[in-house]
């Protein structure tokens, strides 16, 4: 059966990963009739005032544009429901008052970079890499009073490759997810999508993972962990935040984003954390089962760089990891 495009839609989302659905959606000529989005934020050197990625494309599409600081302002719920929207559709957003998602009659849909009712939350593509998984994917479920609880529509599962930090798996999952979206929307115009609650997929509710915001504080490796554990924090982190590790010398100390790595299992008798380098080409550190291989990072108030240009500019023998 062939979609019902003419049905009004108000999409919801900030950051580049919602603008891939954003322009499947008018790619596949549905009628976007506006957009909410975070308002522009200072960033950068200078603190220039930015805008979302979202807000950006929108503009460019000629849909108009809603930046609310407040959800439950009155003034932001009078222009929403002067969209007349009869579906809102969200993806990266924030946490919606119940007076927004209950507006439209057929309901407030979220795209979620996980398969719920695992890692609910704020980080899910982070999450899933550091904790060493080898398949996620993608749910679309309508939005109830709590966050990523509600009835689920679809679920598609996707591999993580080994070879894929954070970076690559987001934008892998920008794509398929825009797709899932189309197809959600065809099964809900159709009437062929039954909505499942999330109880049906959960068999120990102690079990479920969870993947909440992340903080700076969260990125510092603990290196005494396995080197694995390790790498896959690397990944999980890279390119942002970046995982974190400091050196110090007897002038002070340096901040080091580590943003690629490779793992070597190794039995060796050098202390957790312990330097290895020729000072010229390769910086490992020691784990307790082997070493990590750092093959680009980022020192503070510096560009990325790989080992070999890191150790032209800093005397790595003067240095010692603090953890």
């Amino acid at each position: 059966m062939s979609l019902n495009k003419n049905m009004r839609i108000v999409f919801m989302g900030t950051p580049q990963f919602a603008v891939a659905t954003l322009g499947s959606l008018l790619m596949n000529g549905f009628n976007v009739v506006g957009v909410v989005t975070s308002p522009d934020k200072p960033a950068g050197r200078g603190q220039k005032l930015q805008e979302s990625a979202v807000k950006e494309f929108a503009e460019s599409s000629c849909i108009p544009v809603l930046q609310p600081d407040n959800l439950k302002d009155p003034e932001f719920l009078t222009a929403l429901k002067s969209f007349n929207g009869d579906i809102f559709i969200v993806v990266a957003f924030r946490k919606l008052p119940e007076e927004v998602w209950k507006m439209p009659a057929t309901g407030t849909i979220n795209l979620h970079a996980s398969l719920l009712p695992d890692y609910r939350g704020a980080a899910p593509i982070n999450h899933v890499i550091i904790n060493g998984e080898t398949q996620t994917g993608l749910t679309t479920f309508f939005i109830d009073d709590k966050i990523d609880t509600g009835n689920i529509l679809l679920r598609e599962a996707l591999p993580i490759f080994s070879f894929e930090n954070a970076g690559d798996l987001h934008d892998r999952m920008s794509k398929t997810g825009a797709r899932l979206m189309i197809k959600t929307l065809s099964g809900i115009t159709d009437n062929s999508l039954k909505p499942q609650a999330q109880s049906s997929f959960i068999t120990d509710e102690s079990k479920l993972k969870i993947a909440p915001k992340i903080f700076p504080k969260d990125c510092i490796i603990d290196w005494n962990q396995e080197v694995r554990c390790i790498h896959n924090f690397v990944r999980g982190l890279s390119p942002l935040p970046g995982a974190r590790t400091s050196l110090k010398n007897n002038e002070g100390s340096l901040l080091l984003k580590i943003l690629e790595s490779i793992p070597e299992n190794e039995v060796h008798n050098l202390s957790t954390g312990t330097i290895s380098s020729d000072g010229k080409h390769y910086l490992k550190i020691a784990c307790k089962d082997g070493f990590l291989n750092i093959v680009s990072l980022q020192a503070e108030g510096r560009k990325k760089m790989n080992a070999t240009e890191f150790l032209k500019g800093f005397r790595i023998s003067d240095y010692t990891v603090v953890f």
